[in-house]
């Protein structure tokens, strides 16, 4: 495809992720959003016809009961994918491996979310590291909502030369928000019970250079997950030059506990008042003030929103397999400029 064409984008899943990727492609000017494709028949899919956004079934029995729900349906999943070059899986874990041989034997381009092994694609997605591996492909896998934070983070240490071995803790929300009355923990710690947790082997999936292990807790909390980090680096550095490396990523954002974001429910307040959909916080928000270097040691913190951070993988990822985009920083600045991401908020 040439800069000057349209990709046309379907969505399979419109649950956290699908409905935040839906709206992310419908503000690019080189895609067109065809249609999103689920099973449910509730309030999930009501906003679809306000916004003019096709709805599909993905079985029969979903087509059954969202005719019943008074949903509009404009047919079944295969009548989406004729429409599309490219369709982005977000459904639930394995449902997107399932999924695969459907896409395969269309032809079509397909990316799945952190949910599925990177073997199913055989290529994991982060902007900043992996685009130039992805160009062209039939697939690729956008990472966790961890997973991307951790290589944009340990990407930008180890561009400037700075970055020798990784050791991060990372707190987890218990669920997503919307599902907090449903499920979830309240007054106890879960921890992963493997070390290394899952996280540090996916980071090596983008990059298998980095030494990174992770170790994870769920907490009871549904608003977003915390990471502290202790970094061993390749020489002693002072404060300033780590800062100046993290300033490299353009979805790393610093923040400051002084300035009153001294906790993740303030940084998400501050994403209401700027207006973000959703709340979304896309960046990293790394706190520059509690960063601390002793050495060659380094210390940090930073937030990641769950249901925010991969949006703008899955906008390059598109750019990337459908080579509408071959130039990752290109991309990553047209996405940039239509989802408001900065490297700062004020």
């Amino acid at each position: 495809m040439t800069q000057e064409s349209s990709v046309r984008v379907a969505v399979n899943g419109f649950g956290v992720i699908g409905k935040r990727v839906a709206d992310a492609v419908r503000l690019q000017d080189d895609m067109e959003l065809v249609g999103v494709c689920d099973v449910a028949s509730d309030w999930r899919l009501r906003s679809l016809d306000q916004k003019k956004i096709a709805l599909y079934a993905a079985t029969d029995e979903a087509h059954g009961a969202m005719t019943a729900a008074g949903l509009t349906v404009a047919g079944p999943l295969d009548a989406l994918l004729e429409q599309a070059d490219v369709i982005i899986d977000c459904t639930p874990k394995h449902i997107g491996a399932a999924n695969v041989e459907r896409y395969r034997s269309r032809r079509i381009k397909f990316i799945l979310h952190g949910g599925e092994k990177h073997a199913v694609t055989g290529h994991s997605f982060v902007a900043e590291s992996s685009f130039a591996s992805a160009i062209g492909r039939e697939s690729t896998r956008v990472v966790s909502c961890n997973t991307t934070s951790i290589v944009r983070t340990l990407s930008a240490l180890k561009r400037a030369g700075l970055l020798k071995r990784a050791r991060g803790t990372l707190l987890r929300r218990a669920t997503d928000p919307w599902e907090s009355d449903a499920g979830g923990i309240m007054n106890t710690l879960v921890p992963e019970p493997k070390i290394p947790s899952h996280q540090g082997p996916d980071v090596q999936s983008v990059d298998p250079e980095l030494d990174v292990v992770t170790m994870a807790v769920k907490v009871p909390e549904t608003l977003a997950h915390l990471h502290y980090w202790s970094v061993q680096l390749t020489r002693p550095a002072d404060k300033e030059e780590v800062l100046q490396a993290f300033r490299w990523s353009s979805r790393i954002a610093l923040i400051r506990t002084t300035d009153g974001l001294g906790a993740i429910n303030t940084v998400k307040e501050l994403m209401a008042d700027l207006d973000r959909p959703r709340d979304n916080l896309y960046e990293v928000a790394l706190w520059e003030d509690m960063l601390r270097t002793e050495g060659d040691e380094l210390f940090y913190a930073y937030m990641v929103d769950n249901q925010a951070i991969v949006i703008p993988e899955t906008i390059d990822a598109i750019r990337a397999l459908t080579g509408l985009e071959p130039d990752a920083h290109a991309s990553i600045a047209r996405t940039n400029a239509s989802l408001g991401i900065r490297q700062r908020f004020f």
